[in-house]
């Protein structure tokens, strides 16, 4: 985790170095004014706008030991969504308040401030409704389980319902804990959360919670391109109406491991690669789609289907093949927890 941290005062200086010592194992650059020089601190730069806007996008948290306004104002030129904004918090210079400004809920500015507030003795103050009023916070619990939002807006409509009342909710996958307030059992209904891998909507308005847990196996001729490997994935994964954004890693067997066009998809697509040796992926149970050529070359009669499953659950989606690339893929064990 990084962050800047900015000081506009001796006594501010003298909290920022509190705030650091509470979050020992951040990334931390501080920053003061030139007449307030301390070390290890950066001077700040002027003019405002072009020294504020590289760190505002480049840092997950912008703390700041001043009034809120002067806060407010040096990000405000730079404000762009709530999915992207980093967390904003201000602390006076005395360290008896933390208060979270910008992002409480995606950007973790409220969990932060609390965190912060209970190191250094301080008050977290928390004003987002649904944590006040002790409801379901979707988008909080949404990036805390690492589940992709589908939508920011049915995201907001849903955080404005549970106000009011339940909002009815529908899992794919295990419910191990009581259903918090602000949520209850359903499958259909104006408005309503659904959590799984599937582009599902049993809801009029369906806001969708998008676990990472879906692993791909692919297969591929040699010399395969990023572009032939992406096509086949993509027509895989639609065929049966599942969301790209549940997708976590790309498995194959390790004859594949120096493949070009294997190794371009996973990182143009941010996914890590795992390759298995034919024995591990021979070790694999269950029912497979054999093929006596692959298994005349590799060793094992499926790679795809079984690489998939090496490290999962559930397989998903079978063998299917395109242009010489064959995925297949499988989803891991989760669970939902909402304590």
């Amino acid at each position: 985790m990084n962050a800047a941290l900015f000081a506009y005062s001796r006594c501010g200086c003298a909290t920022a170095r509190r705030v650091m010592a509470a979050l020992a194992d951040w990334d931390i650059q501080p920053y003061t004014m030139e007449r307030f020089a301390e070390d290890g601190f950066a001077p700040l730069g002027r003019p405002a706008k072009e020294f504020y806007g590289p760190i505002f996008g480049g840092v997950q948290a912008m703390i700041f030991v001043s009034s809120v306004g002067l806060a407010v104002r040096e990000v405000a030129p730079h404000l762009k969504s709530k999915a992207t904004d980093p967390a904003v918090l201000v602390l006076d210079e005395l360290g008896q308040y933390v208060i979270p400004v910008l992002s409480g809920h995606i950007g973790g500015a409220n969990e932060l401030a609390k965190a912060l507030a209970a190191s250094l003795g301080a008050q977290a103050v928390i004003t987002t409704a649904t944590d006040i009023n002790g409801r379901f916070s979707v988008d909080a619990w949404a990036v805390q389980n690492g589940c992709a939002i589908a939508s920011l807006p049915l995201a907001k409509a849903v955080s404005a319902a549970v106000l009011e009342g339940d909002v009815p909710f529908l899992s794919d996958f295990p419910v191990v804990t009581d259903l918090p307030r602000g949520l209850a059992p359903g499958d259909s209904g104006a408005l309503g959360v659904y959590i799984g891998v599937y582009e599902k909507t049993p809801f009029a308005k369906t806001l969708r919670l998008v676990p990472r847990v879906v692993r791909l196996g692919i297969g591929c001729r040699k010399g395969t391109d990023e572009e032939t490997i992406r096509a086949a994935v993509n027509e895989a994964l639609a065929a049966h109406g599942i969301d790209r954004r549940a997708v976590k890693c790309a498995a194959s067997i390790d004859l594949k491991a120096e493949e070009a066009g294997l190794l371009a998809y996973c990182r143009s697509e941010g996914l890590s690669a795992e390759f298995y040796t034919a024995d591990e992926l021979r070790a694999v149970r269950g029912e497979f789609t054999p093929s006596e050529f692959v298994k005349s070359i590799t060793g094992v009669d499926n790679v795809c289907e079984r690489a998939a499953l090496r490290n999962a659950e559930t397989l998903l989606v079978k063998k299917t093949a395109r242009s010489g690339v064959t995925v297949a893929a499988a989803a891991e064990h989760w669970e939902v927890r909402f304590a």
